[in-house]
């Protein structure tokens, strides 16, 4: 089992946008490919920032579900130019975890 830790920043005044894409098509369509979101946040501090966690298997199920994720049509043509428009990409900071045995996410 691990885990991606995705911190990102939206562009000023899109995060509220942002938000309601990830609510109603990028988790749905990720979701559709076999990712499990374990949660989705805002910065209480930071009004542009947004975190989410992500959970695969294993590192293999992971490259399949990025594979069926990157590559696809609709990724391409309209979930990635939709997301451009909100994030600054360039200073996302993902992170991959693996839970010690007191982790209580699993």
């Amino acid at each position: 089992m691990l885990f991606e830790l995705r911190q990102y920043r939206c562009r000023s005044g899109k995060r509220d946008e942002f938000v309601r894409y990830m609510d109603e098509t990028l988790i749905p369509f990720q979701a559709s490919k076999g990712v499990v979101v374990v949660g989705c946040f805002v910065d209480e501090e930071d009004p542009d920032g947004y975190v989410w966690i992500r959970r695969f298997d294993s590192e293999e199920d992971r490259e399949l579900i990025y594979e069926e994720i990157y590559t696809s049509d609709r990724w391409n043509t309209e979930i990635l130019p939709a997301v451009v428009k909100m994030l600054h990409r360039e200073e996302s900071v993902i992170s991959r975890l693996n839970p010690t045995p007191r982790s209580v996410i699993r």
